[in-house]
């Protein structure tokens, strides 16, 4: 069943009249391959192309009495064809149209979620830019580490996404393939130029050997792509789940009018929104590892990957759908709080700029491990008491023999510690690659 949320385009790839739709395509094309070296009279060809679409509901009422799917396809498709019928999926096996069928939906649904994550990086991009210079405290192991700004932040989700789109590109060519080569795989029965002429119909490359079957790693590399892409889905909802803490509060999702947050607290605000796609990110894991365990089946081929294909490759590509036009939403609509970002970067009194006082004393002659103790105990003390770590360091004799107060009022410049971050944040936006090859 599509559930209610699915975009129609999406929903309409995987709806049962467009898989038998599909199952046609192949045979017309393979029926057309065959009048074409003259193995099926073409009249026959004309016949079955003319069928046009098959009825999905006289499909299912056939396969209650055949128990065999593409059985119950192709009397459906007799029917309407005629005495031509004789011609109709002949010398093919089932996995012929079904995997080739499967292989051009799975490009089609590629292609959706392709055109989603161009829109969530158009989106992501969009409040980079405008969030380039606004600072916030980075966070490390959830405790103050140094300061950022919240564009640097969202840079790294759009350079993230580039990479989920580079590895769905690559999964959606791995797994446009198709095969036309009978059923242990040997094209006892049609020559492999049939296959060729069918997978260029159809705009899908000849598999370069298969068993009864196209081999199962393709898909588990696509389903690893879509589960890598819900994974970092994840990551950025996390993000703004902890971001949206009360105690922190320095973004929160959109919240619209007449929406409600609890049944029992009129109060709430949640980031719902961030919080299913925490949760459906784990489905299309899931799945992932249901498609792995697909690669290895008996001999050359036996159908315990059939059933759960059924399920997992939809679900996956519907969910994902779902996700990424969900989470396009809520960047667009996230309220982002400056200010409290700002009161954040501040509460700790200072302390996030430890690193570069430690420097500076370094730089002045002062070793490492005694600057490493000198500006420790000012920030341990400003922890403990609640005083300001630069006031502190300014009154401590030690470190002031060596820091001028122009020198220690530098290692406080906010705008020197975050010089090269707008530089960053514009490189990435700007679409050049990135200095690691291999990301």
């Amino acid at each position: 069943m599509i559930p209610r949320y699915t975009h129609p385009e999406m929903g309409c790839i995987w709806a049962e009249q467009r898989k038998y739709d599909t199952w046609l395509r192949v045979e017309v094309a393979a029926a057309r391959a065959m009048a074409e070296i003259g193995l099926v009279p073409e009249e026959a060809a004309r016949d079955i192309a003319a069928c046009g679409s098959v009825d999905a509901e006289r499909v299912d009422e056939i396969e209650q009495t055949t128990k065999h799917d593409v059985i119950a396809f192709t009397t459906a498709v007799a029917e309407q064809v005629g005495p031509s019928a004789r011609w109709l999926h002949f010398g093919l096996t089932s996995s012929d149209v079904l995997d080739t069928a499967l292989a051009l939906q799975m490009r089609e649904a590629c292609g959706v979620i392709l055109d989603d994550v161009a829109a969530l990086i158009a989106a992501v991009g969009d409040r980079a830019r405008e969030h380039r210079d606004t600072p916030m405290v980075g966070r490390t192991h959830g405790v103050h580490a140094e300061p950022m700004t919240f564009g640097l932040k969202l840079a790294l989700w759009h350079a993230e996404l580039e990479r989920d789109r580079h590895r769905i590109e690559l999964a959606r060519k791995t797994v446009s393939v198709g095969k036309i080569s009978g059923a242990v795989g040997t094209y006892a029965h049609l020559e492999p130029e049939i296959e060729k002429w069918v997978c260029s119909e159809l705009g899908l490359s000849p598999v370069r050997v298969a068993s009864q079957v196209v081999q199962r790693d393709r898909h588990a590399e696509l389903l690893a792509a879509l589960a890598v892409t819900g994974a970092s889905l994840e990551k950025f909802a996390l993000e703004v789940r902890g971001l949206q803490k009360t105690e922190i509060g320095e973004v929160e999702e959109g919240f619209a009018k007449g929406q409600k947050g609890s049944s029992a607290m009129p109060h709430k605000r949640n980031p719902i929104g961030c919080e299913q796609l925490t949760g459906l990110a784990r489905l299309l894991r899931a799945n992932a590892m249901a498609a792995f365990e697909n690669v290895a089946l008996w001999h050359e081929r036996d159908i315990s990957h059939s059933s759960v294909e059924r399920v997992i490759i939809p679900d996956s590509f519907i969910a994902l759908d779902h996700m990424l036009r969900r989470f396009t939403r809520i960047v667009a609509n996230l309220v982002v709080h400056p200010e409290r970002m700002r009161e954040n970067l501040e509460r700790s009194r200072g302390v996030v700029f430890s690193g570069t006082v430690l420097l500076a004393l370094a730089q002045r002659g002062v070793s490492r491990e005694q600057a490493y103790l000198w500006v420790q105990r000012a920030a341990m003390q400003s922890h403990d008491e609640g005083l300001d770590f630069k006031e502190l360091l300014a009154a401590d004799a030690e470190v002031m023999a060596v820091l001028s107060r122009d020198g220690l009022e530098q290692a406080f410049d906010l705008d020197r510690q975050l010089r090269h971050v707008g530089p960053v944040v514009d490189r990435v936006l700007s679409g050049t690659p990135e200095l690691d090859a291999a990301s």
